[in-house]
């Protein structure tokens, strides 16, 4: 199967972070480049869904939201497939990931893409009993559908979008540490969710 091109999902407001949450210091890297290494070997090519002008720091090209206002994650999942049906070779899939993530699996396009019940399926990664819709697989043939859906203000719940088409999961097993299983998809959103990052990445590269 070809390798499927994928992209970071950047462009939310960080409330409760206080700042932008990508570009938090996380063991004197951003924490959206501790994303961006984990996922660039396992895609085809890399894109980071943020406004014109952002300032990711990776060198990536930047693909903003084609829906003003800030609607959301669906909205960079529209953009992304938008962008990927532009390529030379369009490919049949996306994936994208939060750029609050910083320890995605280094599998887990593999699995996602092992999953695919059908061409034209969505598949979302689990862990832990939680599933996580914006960690997933999407067919590059759910663009039109998602755009006539986003048309309406209503509509911006990733899982209400989701069971419109057929789908699958993927459960990921917790990271062992000594201080306890970590959520391979555990997601900085408040300075002390970052503090406990830095701990697991410290014990990481111990």
């Amino acid at each position: 199967m070809t390798r499927s091109p994928g992209i970071i999902l950047a462009g939310g407001l960080s409330r409760r972070m206080g700042e932008n949450k990508a570009a938090v210091l996380l063991g004197g890297k951003t924490m959206i480049r501790y994303v961006a290494e984990r996922l660039a070997p396992q895609v085809s090519s890399l894109v980071v869904n943020a406004p014109e002008g952002a300032d990711a720091g990776l060198g990536l090209p930047l693909v903003p939201d084609t829906i003003a206002g800030h609607p959301g994650p669906l909205a960079g999942v529209l953009a992304g497939l938008r962008h990927a049906e532009k390529l030379a070779r369009p490919p049949r899939h996306i994936v994208t990931v939060p750029a609050d993530t910083p320890f995605l699996p280094r599998d887990l396009v593999e699995r996602l893409e092992a999953a695919l019940p059908t061409d034209d399926a969505i598949v979302v990664a689990s862990s832990m009993g939680r599933s996580h819709p914006v960690i997933a697989l999407w067919p590059i043939a759910v663009a039109d559908d998602l755009e006539e859906w986003l048309a309406d203000p209503g509509n911006r719940r990733l899982q209400a979008f989701i069971a419109r088409h057929p789908s699958a999961a993927v459960d990921f097993p917790p990271i062992e540490t000594k201080r306890g299983p970590l959520d391979p998809f555990y997601n900085v959103n408040t300075p002390d969710e970052l503090a406990l990052a830095k701990a697991f990445l410290e014990e990481e590269d111990g």
